[in-house]
């Protein structure tokens, strides 16, 4: 069979780099589909065994619904089950499992459509990488590996992040490692199974997604299934006899299957097969370490030499290890070395070798140490430092008794989380865990006052003395030496450096703290079990970690170490090589111009220009906040301080105001805020299209303490010359005098294709004609290191006619679209800087062309005038070239550039015309599209990021909500978009308080700066015109009284203090009229029900305000809210560029292809090399990586695996919790996907504290008024059902009926199943009357809207009889029957009928073909029972134990 993929462009529309295959997969213009799965190690647990352990499993799940899986979760405490029998899991189980690492899915968010263009990132913080390889190995790259791999291209040293908790790898004990091989023996057989059939499967995803079935090619597809299932049961027999290390073998056995059922693509299978052979077989590496103890790893064959250090110095029994090098057969081995190049070092031993010190490497192990000693420190998590942020997961899935209630107390929730209440208590965001109680291993440990050694004692090898006081009290002076450390005999005032008696030296100072306390040799063993104990995601660094909005004061604690981190010399610089600047320019440039050949280039490419772009980012935060507080002296300090610009750490840094009236022509301050914004959104572009020879600058907008600060790399010679000499391409005068250079034009018409950007001529100076490809105002520069660099890319999308800068502006009102004007557009903005979303041109452009198609086919069958009118109505304006298959429309982004002057008038009124077309395709369908997305609940925004992501989507700017609104306000069925309106006024009110605050803040001295921030949050969340500067007064105890006096005196005067709440509201009602076009009404608030803690939220999180963690008393009319104590810091805010696996982005399109058309199984092999992909560039805490696990979650509980499910889903929550939120809306909804997966699994009350946790957190970020909490209280109402709680079942099913009626419609199914759940529980209370009347409900409604011949009808109508027979006998006798307990497999089938539109449904041919294996199946149970194993169950049992638990699950859906 040959199927082919075409990637041709007209027949996708539209041109979008990342939707084809990546470069060098897509080699010829038709690529033909082959694919083999991820290869992975197997154990010599024959599949007989497998089926039979599978298979004994599904029975208990069977027989025993309340009893616990085969399988648990490492997250999932063994010792309080859910169900009545003992769990399988042993500790040892369980402790590996947390080694295993898992693969999983996406979202929306990357849909084909945004590839090209991501939204820009909100971030704050970044850290060390951590990279997490499927199976049991963590790729630990470090800082210093990096470098030395890089040693050539950049540079530039760098050392490992060791103090960062990243790791994964341990001890591999024999009994884990047969557990774990087991486990993925169970996977590579599942995986290999369905092998051959995947490979047509995915093949027809490809090539079919999107267009018309093919009745031959499905033909062709069932041939292959028939000869698929005599393959799949030979090369399972065959791997009986093979052992665990035979991976090599199997690897070309897998790629022999796919042979069989590929046999014509052989031409083009090399490129696929170079992405699955980047993962590697694993193996292991015994190291002998000092004291002759043996440790074992498992690593990657491609891990270095340099990532076997970094697992080391992170291990438990290794981690106070930092200065070392490893020999193999005593030679030492190069850092950079890749362990499968090494001859020798299977059966051999790696030696860890302790190495001499220097000055660097003793301090880096002093804060190594420190960071271990802090390493479960909160503080850290909470305001997103050191790659550290919050997950509060296994406070849910860890079965802990709470103040020793019984259990069945515990399925009560508090009252706050009940149906009606009112309640929203704070504290339980951030629920204290058990082992939280902080462990302090050493009172003091600093830097001695005798530092620097003297002359002298440098010569005996003194590199540096510590202090340190032990927690018995005892002081001591320590020596650092370059043979380790040692006591020595100096005191506070004598200086003695002699050793002390007796002579302690150690190589590690652990290890000589250890032996001079005891309590320091006990804490730091418990920390370090503590810490190990933690799941690998907890301790994982994240890339790009998150601050909280709310966090607890913490008490300062003293740490010593960090004090030279205050240093004006060392503020922000590299904490490991001080007085050594990172060439950030040079760094970025140089992983631009890697070698891109292969999938191991593509990979390495990535992953450098990843790694460098965060640590660039992570020094654009502290800069800017360094800048803003005052720390660094500017380039021009006559200048005023709006016009100041700054160079720290090779960074030039300057404030988002309009220098020297450059903006005047477009909005002034106003535009030039705007224009960082613009500016990043255009790097983010071209750095996306990847022109080889177009270089941008390394870039992010950080804003902090009301002022905008944008951060670039410096251009080699930029600051040696005047501006005018380096732009050798466009224009610094707004158009007036334009250059051009011929090698400028050769990229940027590359790079215009991609982009839509409309090659046009204008005049210059000289009236002579130029041609751009690009906005006028970008700026080409030939740097001194001989490279193109663009900037300025403020211009990059087209403009958005619909918002004028001023009413000046000459607007032709016949040009302005009906449906414009229709909607009272164009509108004045604030500035001229308002571009369309790269979103709505790909929407428009598509819709041209699907128009066109429409035409051009009436066009065949009747005249050429049919279809010229209809396309453009009027003759060649679109540009759009439908000749040679090739259709191309592009948008000129110079159209209201002022001063600009182009050659033609007409071809300018063309191109205009095409842009108020495309305005007008915004208003008139994209628009309505983000309703009906809402209505059809493809979409339900919870708070202003998944709003404005909705919105993003489909194209639509922020700036219309007012245009949003005013259609929610006019549409008759308003109250199902009730939810939307509430998110868009929450949304427009805290954007208009930003812009308040963002000019409130700048007139606050930085003394003064928590109480003004209080104040302004008083005055935002109370409509009491108390001054709250007395009420915090009055607050204050008797012996601060008089010195808040003073300061609150000296504050009145200020101009912040003289703000009310009412000029507050009058201030941002302006805002929100002059901005988005809308006039709220004086009583919004009560009017639209919002919640005032949602309000805090969302303006906390815009502006990085974090308040003090505690319960606030909102409705307060007498009291301020906010004491100047509650804030508790103000944190930056960053947007920066964003970098991805384009290979893994890829093959996770396809794959949402395949789940489109239901081939789950080849979506599930897909998606697993997607996650390698992300993790291998981006590491495991990625939103990516989170989207792959998700999406593996949701199809491993497709396929019936459970477990599997519970584990990927587990990974999904804790990596949304750590790089969106503990309280994101995603992260709400994978706790709630992880219930019902637990329930499948069997843990019912593991699942029902994680609902809990989810309606809670839905409360806080929404209310109780929207969608997501009829879902989570129609699945609370089916848990605790089955678990008999009939009373507490009923308020939340009774609450989610009243919503779903009101959000999805009185006659929709989703009603009638509400109606249904209700008949349930009324049933089993035995109120048989009340359960008929629901019943009869659900059946009419079933009827009426799916027919009385669909399934749901005719069960509701058996059900509706039942229920009355039952009803009459209980009449007659008089009394009430007890009908038995909801079953487990009812209470499933409920919970996929309540969740039925976000599951994914098995392709028709596949459930069919399960279904029929089904009788097969009870014969093997059968068979397993009596012990009586036939020849044929020889045979069949291989093929049938993979498949028994996807029949057992089809029975629930």
């Amino acid at each position: 069979m040959r199927v082919s993929l075409s990637v041709s462009h007209a027949h996708r529309g539209c041109h979008n780099p990342l939707a084809t295959p990546p470069h060098w997969l897509n080699k010829k213009r038709h690529l033909s589909c082959c694919y083999s799965p991820l290869v992975r190690p197997q154990s010599t647990m024959g599949n007989m065994v497998q089926c039979c352990h599978m298979l004994s499993g599904f029975c208990k799940c069977k027989d025993e619904p309340s009893g616990g899986m085969a399988e648990r979760s490492p997250l999932l405490s063994s010792r309080d089950s859910d169900s009545s029998s003992t769990s399988t899991t042993t500790p040892a189980d369980s402790e590996d499992d947390i080694l295993t690492v898992s693969t999983d899915v996406p979202d929306g968010a990357l849909h084909p459509e945004h590839f090209l263009f991501p939204d820009i990132v909100l971030s704050s913080h970044l850290g060390g990488d951590a990279t997490l390889v499927e199976p049991m190995v963590c790729l630990l790259v470090s800082e210093e590996e990096e470098g030395k791999r890089m040693e050539v291209e950049t540079q530039t040293q760098q050392e490992p992040q060791v103090g960062l908790p990243v790791h994964t790898a341990t001890v591999v004990e024999k009994e884990q490692e047969v557990f774990m091989l087991q486990e993925d023996h169970e996977d590579a057989n599942r995986k290999l199974a369905c092998r051959t059939t995947a490979v047509s499967l995915w093949s027809e995803d490809v090539s079919g997604a999107g267009a018309e079935d093919i009745s031959d090619e499905e033909k062709v597809d069932t041939h292959t299934d028939h000869k698929t299932e005599k393959d799949q049961r030979s090369v399972l027999l065959q791997s009986k006899t093979q052992t665990s290390h035979e991976e090599v073998g199997r690897a070309e056995m897998m790629l022999q299957a796919e042979d069989v059922c590929c046999e014509d693509l052989d031409d083009h299978k090399q490129p696929l097969r170079d992405i699955i052979n980047l993962q590697e077989m694993t193996f292991s590496v015994r190291i002998k370490l000092p004291g002759a103890d043996i440790l074992e790893l498992q690593v990657l064959g491609q891990t270095s030499v340099a990532e076997l250090q970094q697992m080391l110095m992170d291990h438990e029994l290794t981690c106070h290890r930092t200065c070392f090098s490893l020999h193999l057969d005593d030679t030492m081995l190069d850092a950079a070395m890749q362990l499968s190049s090494m001859e020798g070092l299977c059966g051999g031993m790696v030696k860890v070798v302790e190495e001499s010190y220097s000055i660097r490497d003793a301090r880096f192990h002093l804060r190594h140490v420190q960071d271990l000693l802090r390493s479960l420190d909160p503080t850290e998590a909470f305001n997103g430092a050191n790659g550290r942020s919050v997950s509060h997961l296994t406070c849910f899935t860890q079965n802990r008794s709470i103040d020793g209630k019984s259990e069945r107390s515990r399925w009560s929730p508090p009252d706050f989380l009940l149906p009606g209440s009112l309640q929203r208590p704070l504290l339980p965001l951030h629920p204290v865990h058990s082992d939280s109680e902080h462990l302090q291993c050493v009172r003091v440990l600093a830097y001695s006052s005798w530092n620097p050694p003297p002359g002298y004692r440098k010569m005996h090898g003194d590199l540096m003395y510590l202090h340190a006081v032990t927690m018995e009290g005892r002081e001591v002076n320590i020596t650092s030496s370059t043979r380790g450390f040692h006591l020595n005999q100096s005191t506070a005032f004598t200086f003695n450096p002699k050793p002390a008696l007796p002579t302690i030296l150690c190589h590690s100072l652990v290890e000589l703290l250890s032996q001079v306390s005891s309590a320091f040799k006990k804490n730091f063993s418990s920390l370090q079990r503590r810490r190990i104990q933690q799941h690998p995601y907890e301790r994982m660094v994240a890339p790009f970690p998150v601050f909280t909005w709310m966090a607890p004061h913490e008490d300062h604690s003293l740490d010593c170490i960090r004090v030279e981190d205050v240093h004006a010399s060392r503020v922000g610089q590299d904490q490991h090589t001080a007085g050594q600047c990172r060439d950030w320019n040079e760094e970025l440039q140089r992983a631009r111009e890697l070698p891109r050949n292969s999938p191991q280039d593509c990979l390495h490419r990535g992953r450098i220009l990843f790694k460098t772009n965060r640590d660039f980012v992570e020094a654009s935060r502290k800069g800017a906040v360094a800048v803003v507080d005052g720390h660094v002296m500017p380039l021009n300090p006559g200048e005023p301080p709006h016009m100041q610009m700054f160079l720290w750490n090779n960074i030039f840094f300057s404030l988002a105001r309009d220098i020297a009236q450059h903006y005047r022509p477009l909005g002034g301050d106003a535009a030039a805020h705007a224009a960082a914004s613009c500016d990043l959104r255009g790097v983010q572009a071209y750095t996306s299209v990847d022109t080889e020879g177009l270089h941008t600058l390394g870039s992010a907008v950080v804003d902090y303490r009301g002022f905008r600060v944008i951060a670039q790399t410096i251009v080699p010679g930029i600051l040696e010359k005047n501006q005018e000499q380096s732009i050798l391409y466009g224009s610094t005068d707004h158009g007036r005098t334009i250059m051009t250079h011929p090698r400028f034009v050769q990229l940027l018409e590359k790079a215009s294709k991609p982009l839509r950007i409309q090659p046009h001529q204008v005049l210059d100076h000289r009236d002579t004609p130029v041609e751009l490809y690009s906005g006028v105002e970008t700026k080409g520069i030939l740097g001194n290191d001989g490279r193109h660099y663009i900037l300025d890319l403020l211009r990059t999308f087209p403009a958005d006619l619909n918002f004028q800068y001023s009413e000046e502006t000459q607007v032709n009102i016949e040009e302005v679209p009906k449906e414009c004007q229709s909607f009272g557009y164009p509108q004045r903005h604030h500035h001229s800087l308002a571009n369309l979303r790269p979103e709505l041109m790909n929407a428009f452009v598509q819709h041209r062309y699907d128009t066109y198609l429409k035409i051009a086919g009436t066009h065949q069958r009747g005249g050429v005038s049919e279809w010229k009118e209809p396309v453009d109505n009027r003759k060649d304006t679109d540009h759009d070239k439908a000749s040679g298959g090739d259709f191309d429309i592009r948008f000129n982004p110079d159209l209201c550039s002022p001063g600009v002057r182009f050659v033609s008038a007409e071809d300018l009124s063309c191109q205009r015309r095409l842009l108020w077309d495309a305005a007008a395709f915004l208003l008139s369908s994209q628009i309505p599209l983000v309703l009906q997305d809402c209505l059809d609940h493809r979409m339900a925004p919870m708070d202003g990021a998944t709003l404005t992501s909705v919105l993003h989507q489909r194209g639509v700017n922020i700036r219309y909500l007012g245009t949003l609104l005013r259609q929610l306000d006019n549409m008759e069925d308003s109250g199902r978009h009730y939810h939307v309106q509430r998110m868009c006024v929450i949304e427009m009110v805290t954007r208009s308080a930003k812009h308040v605050f963002r000019t409130y803040l700048q007139e606050v001295e930085h003394a003064t700066l928590s109480a003004a921030v209080s104040h302004f949050l008083n005055c935002l969340l109370t409509s009491s015109t108390l001054d709250s500067s007395d009420q915090m007064l009055s607050r204050r105890r008797s012996h601060h009284r008089r010195r808040s006096r003073s300061h609150c005196g000296r504050a009145a005067g200020a101009a912040w203090a003289r703000l009310t709440p009412s000029e507050l509201w009058v201030r941002i009602r302006t805002d929100a009229e002059d901005y988005y076009h809308y006039t709220l009404d004086s009583a919004f608030m009560e009017d639209h029900g919002l919640q005032r803690v949602s309000l805090l939220r969302e303006f906390t999180i815009k502006t990085g305000i974090q308040v003090r963690m505690r319960d606030y008393t909102m409705d307060s009319r007498t009291r301020a809210i906010f004491g100047e104590e509650d804030v508790v810091n103000m944190l930056a805010v960053v947007k920066h560029v964003t970098y991805t696996a384009s290979s893994a982005t890829w093959l996770l399109e396809h794959a949402y292809a395949a789940v489109r058309r239901g081939h789950v199984s080849a979506a599930f092999d897909l998606v697993s090399q997607a996650l390698m992909l992300f993790t291998s560039v981006c590491g495991a805490l990625h939103e990516d990586t989170c989207t792959c696990l998700r999406l593996l979650g949701r199809l491993s509980y497709t396929l019936g695996q459970h477990a599997n499910a519970v584990r990927h889903q587990e990974r999904a929550v804790m990596s949304s919790e750590r790089t969106r939120g503990v309280d994101h809306p995603q992260t709400i909804h994978d706790y709630t996907w992880l219930a019902l997966y637990c329930v499948a699994a069997g843990q019912h009350c593991t699942s029902l504290r994680l609902l809990y946790r989810a309606r809670y957190l839905t409360l806080l970020v929404t209310g109780d008024d929207h969608p997501h909490i009829a879902l989570l209280d129609s699945m609370l109402g089916v848990v605790l059902h089955g678990l008999m709680e009939l009373d507490l079942s009923l308020k939340f099913l009774h609450n989610a009926s009243i919503l779903t009626s009101k959000y999805h419609g009185a006659t929709s199914t989703k009603h009638a199943h509400s109606h249904h759940l209700l008949a349930l529980l009324h049933h089993s209370r035995g109120d048989f009357e009340s359960a008929r009347r629901h019943e009869s409900q659900a059946c009419s409604i079933y009827e009426t809207q799916v027919g009385q011949n669909h399934d749901r009808s005719r069960e509701s109508s058996k059900y509706l009889k039942d229920l009355t027979q039952q009803a009459g006998r209980s009449i007659k006798q008089d009394s009430k029957l007890t009908p038995p307990p909801q079953c487990f497999h009812t209470m499933l089938q409920q919970l996929n009928m309540t969740c039925e539109d976000d599951l994914i449904p098995l392709r028709a041919e596949e459930s069919t073909r399960l279904r029929l294996w089904e009788v097969k199946v009870q014969d093997l149970e059968k068979c397993l029972s009596s012990n009586t194993f036939s020849a044929a169950f020889m045979e069949e049992a291989d093929v049938l134990g993979q498949l028994a638990v996807k029949s057992v699950f089809l029975q629930s859906l």
